[in-house]
């Protein structure tokens, strides 16, 4: 899908999102995964220790940039537990249902006294390019290369590295998938337009656009 010029595209530098490939401007390509999170202070010394040497062995075995991206959220409480009662009703024997119906109300009594809040974690993960070895200003939003970069040099690579990227957290004990092409749109949507966001949703297939974005190129 080709993103047609608008005032948060072109800060964003983003072109157009073909599978699970991410196009900026100018031609360089970029693949996001995003990684789960764990209770670390839950674990004994013996596990924190061994989760800082895994992540600390991660650190020093990229031979490539990454980007990392937290994301701080208000977490939809009704959807949530609309979703659990559902689960409870229908799926749950009697017994984990009970249990899954105090659960929702413990959190609605919690939920009228505090903000409850999730963070989310994105790795952005870049194809190199041959004019820039050292990858400089490769994040969502660094400068585009002089040279434009074949499509399917930059998938496979970046297939390689998202595999790698994975296996490496994966030590940690942490769990990672790519993003879909739709996914990577929502994304873009979500930091470009947090206001916005926060009243109309993303639409579920990304072919139901044009743009991410209203395009005030135009003039009227």
């Amino acid at each position: 899908m080709r993103l047609f010029a608008s005032a948060q595209a072109t800060f964003l530098r983003v072109e157009s999102i073909t599978g699970d490939v991410l196009r900026l401007r100018g031609g360089s390509h970029r693949a996001i995964v995003e990684v789960g999170s764990l209770s670390f202070n839950l674990q004994g010394p013996a596990e924190q220790e061994a989760i800082l040497a895994s992540y600390a062995a991660f650190l020093n075995s990229l031979t490539f940039p990454i980007q990392i991206l937290v994301r701080v959220l208000p977490i939809d409480v009704d959807r949530s537990l609309a979703e659990i009662e559902e689960r409870a009703r229908e799926v749950l024997p009697e017994p984990l249902a009970a249990i899954a119906r105090d659960h929702c109300a413990f959190v609605r009594r919690l939920a009228r006294h505090r903000t409850l809040l999730e963070r989310r974690y994105y790795v952005v993960v870049p194809a190199s390019d041959p004019a820039r070895p050292r990858d400089r200003g490769f994040g969502l939003f660094g400068r585009p290369p002089s040279s434009r970069r074949d499509d399917d040099v930059s998938a496979t690579q970046l297939a390689f590295r998202c595999e790698e990227v994975a296996r490496q957290l994966g030590r940690c004990g942490l769990s990672v998938r790519r993003l879909t092409g739709d996914e990577i749109a929502e994304l873009l949507y979500l930091c470009a337009c947090d206001e916005l966001a926060r009243v109309q949703r993303f639409g579920q297939e990304l072919s139901d656009y044009t743009t991410l974005v209203v395009d005030t190129s135009s003039k009227t």
